[in-house]
């Protein structure tokens, strides 16, 4: 579609936390919109919203602790079909969810459970020490949302400018102008829980079509722009 730039989406929930749709789904989903890779970032909750939840007896809507290499285990067999199918690469991630101390950060191409009840740093140590990316996500205020309550990140963006590979730039239907103002390292993803989300802002990498390429062109950040990915209006 873009010739030698590919269509990326490095955001994506699926029913194995809170989106809406099977895992399945949402492969033969990007698959058939012509995706080039993604990563599905399923949530890994902090263990005092684990508590909380648990004691409503509110579903939890993240991967437990317990359940992250079977988690993975369901990644690595969708990526094997996802690349047969549609020559798709997936990148196992994470969205580590810290809802206390107010910070989300996506781990792409991770390999080991990491607690999001860490420090930031610590967290970005972790992704880093597995060859993995750290993205501030949704860093800033969404028009579309109203009061962005994630704060964090932003709020100490001096302090962490430099320790993230990129920030969100772009979230869904949300743009960030203020990282773009910063010149922090950037990309733009869906925040996909549900279908209708495939059509948001997106990542166009130009690199060799495998998991190091990609990685290292987000870490570098040279030839990387963000899309507006729309469906096809009939004629």
């Amino acid at each position: 579609m873009f010739r030698d730039w590919l269509l990326c989406d490095f955001h994506i929930h699926t029913r194995l936390s809170d989106g809406e749709l099977p895992l399945d789904e949402v492969i033969d989903l990007y698959g058939t919109k012509g995706f080039d890779a993604i990563s599905i970032t399923d949530h890994v909750l902090d263990s005092k919203t684990v508590e909380e939840r648990q004691r409503r007896g509110e579903p939890l809507g993240a991967i437990k602790k317990e359940e992250f290499q079977a988690y993975l285990r369901l990644l690595w067999k969708e990526t094997q079909r996802a690349w047969k199918e549609y020559k798709m690469l997936v990148l196992p991630g994470v969205e580590l969810t810290n809802n206390w101390k107010k910070y989300h950060i996506l781990a792409i191409d991770i390999k080991e459970y990491i607690d999001p009840t860490l420090a930031v740093e610590e967290i970005v140590y972790q992704i880093h020490a597995q060859n993995a990316i750290a993205v501030a996500c949704h860093p800033h205020h969404k028009a579309t949302e109203g009061k962005q309550e994630f704060i964090h990140l932003w709020e100490e963006h001096e302090r962490y400018a430099t320790l993230f590979d990129a920030w969100e730039v772009a979230n869904r239907d949300d743009l960030f102008n203020v990282i773009g103002l910063k010149r922090f390292n950037y990309i733009a993803n869906s925040d996909f829980h549900a279908r209708r989300h495939v059509y948001s802002w997106k990542t166009l990498i130009r690199a060799e079509k495998n998991p190091e390429a990609i990685k290292a062109a987000i870490r570098e950040n040279r030839e990387v722009a963000i899309y507006l990915f729309r469906e096809k209006k009939p004629s």
